[in-house]
């Protein structure tokens, strides 16, 4: 194959290059193309740099690999000055396409990792992000940084809304769907895009819900419940993974050589490219100050097996300086090098470099995604109370309209609804937010349901913001959080929202927290509803009108105690564009509500953290002063029909390790509505050589039931699942008495019991 390749003079020149031949294989491609870079180009292939700063100082001197936060007409440039460069090695740009193409005008905007995981429902969410792959790739973007695989503890943390929630077996279902659905049939595919795992690992084990804190874990700890999750997708072929930006036993993850080498390269046999988080490698010099300048840093970070460097551009200098120093070799970098080529290789960016589209129009916002988002924002929405209030019958012909009041500062704030990592939540300037015609706040469903007479009232406010008082940027020159201030109760807004739940038949209050209390940064001292929310609560219940409380929160909050006389309590986290819509639409009864928490709601934040799977052997079961138990537990959720389990027997009792435990258990829908009951199977090991969780899920299996209608429902579970992490470290099954324990929730009390001998 002859192609015309740009000389060093700027003359073009016909060679046989092997790199540029698409016959050969990509590990003959990739042995070619690195046998003809220089030092300084292989260093720059592991650097991406942001697109906002200087483009031709990044590709021409820095000879960067990749970029990020991109747009059309960066990507572009990026691609001329590219084809400037010797070789002209094509750049990898990625993205924060977190719920959807979170930062692309007119793009699909989901409900939120958390929001999505409380459809429980791994087909769904794989069908979702095959959209947003379609929707990311036509826009020239070729890498997502998601799915993350945090496991959600102390609730105080910033970016519970972007995990799975808090159970490891969950995680792993929905973020294995997540990466298939990225990364589709394989990388040739022009709609595929590259998914990563993040934050590996331990990163939510965190220090008083701080960001980005010393995560103080053991290593059994980390096998036992932190790295499954990232070993399932590791296994089936999620081709990159991101480091997290903790320290854990005072190495930071970026240069931790055990998890990247000895489990992740060496067990796991992983042999996809890490890429840092945000400035990892500078953070050793100027925030963890473990490294005492950037040469060391990148020496630490290069020999502890890092790929692709996000977002320290001194890394390219660091890097050449440490191996005049001789703390690298010049073949440091071959191998990191060598699977940055590999993805561009596999992707087809040397023969297209995927820029944006002509059909990006066609695509992005489509309708189809757009039914498609409708669809996970109802499953994402979860009943938690309803005292038969809801839904809200419809008023007949000849009535009067359902009068409703609709309180509270967020039923109509329209970018807040979407969430983190959504065009107007900060980490994008060039984005104020989404249009606002593609979104549907709870005001705008209220108002489209036919019979209803909707008056609206704010009823409060939620917050100010003043500049910290150490500066607007942290050191590395990003934007450091303002502070947030509470706003007062105003009594003028409250008496608005009173008058009107007086002269309402219903009050629907829409309250929750805003994108300020939300993300990197961003965690809170309290759970509670900050500003005048509390207070409004408290005021249009006491009128005695029935009210449904609609939490529009990106995490579990605590209510105030008059909100236990409410008559129906809702959790939407981030409901996306369509929110708003789904909202009413299950709140009318045009649709069944059939949300299950993946999260636990603390009562107060003093039981921080909480979980269901906690560890056995504490003293005692609760506080002095309160229960440990949570107001709502994992796993829970309501249907407007009744559900009752019965008869749960195991076929074979005695079992050994290869055999699969077989179970069948008759579900009964006692109501007059359709239900979708999500049906959970939890394992208890009676005994173990070890502490470990009381309960852990292990299945579960969705069925749809028709009014009246009783199923005998089969589970099927490997014993090879029931396992635990022994002292040593190693997974395995220890005989012994098991339990299994199947339900609609995790709680004790609505689980029925089987037990079962493993040999």
């Amino acid at each position: 194959m002859t192609t015309i390749l740009p000389s060093t003079t700027g003359d073009l020149e016909r060679e046989a290059l092997p790199y540029l031949d698409p016959s050969l294989t990509t590990a003959e491609r990739v042995r070619d193309l690195l046998g003809r870079m220089t030092l300084e180009e292989k260093v720059g292939q592991m650097l991406q740099l942001d697109a906002r700063d200087d483009l031709r100082d990044h590709v021409l001197r820095r000879h960067v690999g990749s970029i990020l936060h991109t747009s059309p007409e960066r990507i572009l440039e990026a691609n001329r000055l590219t084809g400037e460069t010797r070789l002209r090695i094509p750049l990898l740009v990625g993205e924060d396409c977190i719920h959807g193409h979170s930062f692309w005008p007119g793009a699909t905007i989901y409900p939120t990792q958390l929001g999505m995981a409380a459809s429980w429902d791994a087909e769904l969410i794989e069908r979702v992000a095959r959209a947003s792959a379609e929707e990311v790739a036509v826009t020239g973007v070729h890498w997502t940084f998601s799915p993350v695989l945090c496991i959600a503890r102390d609730l105080r943390w910033g970016r519970i809304s972007e995990t799975f929630g808090e159970d490891p077996f969950l995680i792993a279902e929905l973020a294995g769907a997540m990466v298939r659905g990225y990364q589709g049939d394989g990388l040739d595919d022009p709609t595929a895009i590259l998914a990563t795992a993040k934050h590996f690992a331990g990163y939510s084990e965190t220090q008083g819900g701080r960001d980005a804190s010393e995560a103080d874990i053991s290593r059994r700890k980390l096998r036992s419940w932190f790295l499954p999750p990232f070993e399932r997708v590791a296994r089936e072929g999620c081709r990159t993974f991101m480091l997290g930006y903790q320290s854990t036993d005072g190495v930071p993850i970026t240069i931790n050589d055990w998890l990247l080498s000895e489990v992740l390269r060496g067990e796991w046999g992983y042999t996809g490219t890490l890429i840092t988080d945000w400035d990892n490698v500078g953070r050793m010099v100027w925030e963890q100050k473990v490294q005492p300048d950037y040469a060391h840093a990148a020496a630490a970070a290069v020999t502890a097996g890092n790929d692709m460097v996000m977002t320290t551009p001194l890394f390219f200098e660091g890097a050449l300086e440490a191996v005049e120093r001789g703390l690298l070799d010049e073949d440091a970098f071959d191998a990191a090098v060598a699977r940055i080529l590999t993805l561009k290789f596999d992707l087809g960016l040397f023969e297209d470099p995927r820029l944006p589209s002509a059909a990006l129009d066609e695509v992005v916002g489509s309708a189809a995604h757009a039914e498609l988002n409708l669809e996970i924002a109802r499953r994402s929405i979860v009943l938690l109370e309803n005292d038969g209030t809801l839904p809200l019958a419809a008023p007949a012909p000849q009535q009067a309209p359902l009068r409703v009041a609709l309180v509270g500062p967020l039923a109509d704030d329209a970018q807040t609804q979407l969430g983190d990592w959504a065009g107007g939540s900060g980490q994008a300037g060039w984005l104020d937010g989404q249009p606002r015609e593609m979104i549907t706040t709870v005001l705008d469903g209220l108002r489209a349901i036919e019979g209803w007479s909707v008056q609206h009232a704010r009823g409060a406010d939620i917050l100010t913001l003043e500049d910290d008082p150490r500066g607007t940027t942290f050191p590395d020159g990003q934007p450091r959080p303002p502070v947030v201030v509470p706003s007062p109760p105003d009594q003028r807004l409250i008496a608005e929202a009173v008058a009107a739940a007086e002269a309402a038949d219903v009050v629907v209050a829409v309250v929750g927290d805003r994108i300020e209390l939300v993300g990197e940064g961003r965690s809170t001292a309290t759970l509670e509803l900050i500003g005048g929310q509390n207070a409004l609560l408290d005021a249009v219940i006491a009128t005695g009108t029935p009210v449904v409380v609609v939490l529009l929160a990106s995490k579990p909050l605590v209510l105030p105690p008059s909100a236990a006389k409410a008559a129906a309590v809702l959790w939407a986290a981030n409901p996306g564009m369509l929110g708003g819509q789904a909202i009413a639409e299950i709140v009318a009864g045009r649709v069944e509500p059939s949300g299950r928490l993946p999260i636990s709601f603390a009562r107060h934040v003093g039981q921080q953290p909480t979980y269901y799977n906690q560890i056995r052997g504490q003293h005692g079961d609760r506080y002095a002063d309160l229960t440990q138990a949570p107001a709502w537990a994992f796993g829970q959720g309501l249907s407007y029909t009744t559900v009752e389990y019965s008869d749960l027997a195991i076929a074979d009792d005695a079992l050994g390790v290869g055999d699969e435990i077989v179970a069948e258990v008759t579900v009964a829908n006692t109501g007059d509505r359709p239900a979708r009951e999500t049906v959970q199977v939890y394992v208890r090991d009676k005994v173990t050589s070890v502490s470990w969780a009381d309960t852990e899920l292990k299945a579960y299996r969705q069925v749809d039931l028709a009014p009246g209608e009783t199923r005998r429902v089969t589970l099927r579970l490997p014993v090879a699942d029931c396992t635990i992490v022994d002292a040593a470290g190693c997974r395995q099954v220890e005989p012994g008495e098991f339990e299994l324990l199947v339900g609609p929730s995790s709680r004790e009390r609505d689980l029925l019991v089987a037990g079962f001998g493993v040999r």
